[in-house]
């Protein structure tokens, strides 16, 4: 029998044009003057202003937050709260790749329950669920319209933090892969291998169920296909859909399973250094697999197996071969180098551990995880 398991998606409208149907949601919530949170990357494209044009039709009165960085902080959530508040808004549209979307999440927590961002840190410390929440994502990769996760930085303690609760999983989330053309090479890339390692952590997580493996593994299949050809072909109709659709699929595993070490590390990352997620994601995954295989190989073959990597029954090199996949993958998107090339040197790596070991991620890694076993993952990644 298995053992109990719950399993949390928004409402979710998947295929071109999803976008547009951004104003039929907020009428449908009964919004007069919602709040678009969005970043200034997302607002060039000119998808912002034919979203809020589109409100304004339909009788509404919106708000635009833009002012969302990579790795959002706390004070700009802050400052969203505020806005929400003075401007007496009622719903709320994340416009843009996961930075806008955490951020809106963060917002509506806080505009309902107030208090400090930090006080929801963990899981299921909120009280009482947000406004609604609408989602149009920009990228094929972070699938924060699909989770229960909402990553913050703080500034003041160097890390990130997760906030992870069920009432921060969107109302809806349309998916549009139209929205992700604009999107440059290694930003696909980038928020592309943050897919993967959603689907490939989900898969092999100790909160895994077999409803949570049949989406991690889709998402691996899918994505296995259309990474490589996003990136060389970035007008390609297929393989941007592809890569939206893998995205939704690994989202919908990982909010449900949880994630792993890449996770846990990436986020202690992206908070003491502010590097690019994806890239700190891509950069540690081959250490990660080839130190979590004896703790769960048959799992890492059936994903070897998805993404079409060959591995004979009976044998110990599905980890090697799916790490040398990825390795040639990470060369084929031009991602590059290691961690010392993006300013990580060996003496940061205690603290990096420390924070690591304290992320929620780490708990459902399927090797235990210890200071001793992070700290050597980190140099391997150098």
């Amino acid at each position: 029998m298995q053992e109990l398991r719950k399993f949390v998606v928004p409402e979710v409208v998947f295929g071109q044009d999803a976008s547009r149907l951004c104003e039929r949601y907020a009428v449908n919530f009964g919004s007069e003057r919602p709040l678009i949170v969005t970043d200034p990357g997302v607002i060039a494209t000119g998808l912002v202003d034919s979203v809020a044009s589109r409100l304004r039709a339909a009788g509404l009165s919106p708000e635009i937050f833009p002012g969302v960085s990579p790795n959002p902080r706390i004070a700009q959530v802050e400052e969203g709260r505020d806005l929400y508040d003075r401007r007496d808004c009622d719903v709320i549209v994340a416009i843009g790749g996961g930075s806008p979307m955490d951020c809106a999440k963060a917002i509506g927590i806080l505009a309902v329950n107030g208090g400090d961002v930090t006080r929801f840190e963990g899981v299921d410390n909120v009280t009482v669920p947000g406004p609604p929440l609408i989602c149009v994502p920009t990228t094929s990769g972070t699938a924060a319209d699909i989770s229960q996760f909402a990553i913050i930085s703080d500034p003041s303690r160097k890390l990130k933090f997760a906030v992870i609760s069920k009432t921060a999983v969107p109302d809806v989330a349309l998916v549009d892969p139209l929205a992700t053309f604009t999107m440059d090479p290694y930003l696909t890339a980038c928020t592309g291998i943050d897919a993967l390692v959603h689907a490939l952590e989900a898969l092999v997580s100790t909160a895994g169920s077999p409803m949570t493996d049949l989406h991690a593994l889709e998402a691996i299949r899918v994505i296995s296909l259309n990474l490589a050809r996003a990136v060389r072909e970035p007008d390609n109709d297929e393989a941007r859909e592809g890569m939206s659709y893998g995205s939704m699929q690994a989202g919908m595993a990982f909010s449900n399973a949880s994630l792993g070490a890449v996770h846990a590390m990436a986020h202690s990352l992206g908070g003491l250094l502010d590097l690019p997620h994806g890239e700190c994601n891509a950069l540690l995954l081959r250490a990660v697999i080839r130190e979590n295989y004896p703790f769960a190989r048959e799992k890492y073959d059936r994903a070897a197996r998805a993404a079409g990597i060959p591995v004979p029954p009976g044998t110990d090199g599905g980890g090697a071969a799916l790490a040398d996949w990825v390795a040639r993958l990470l060369e084929e998107a031009g991602i590059r180098g290691g961690l010392a090339s993006r300013g990580v040197s060996p003496d940061r790596i205690p603290d990096l551990a420390r924070n690591a070991c304290a992320d929620p991620c780490a708990v459902t890694n399927p090797r235990p995880l210890d200071a001793a076993v992070i700290e050597s993952l980190y140099e391997r990644s150098l």
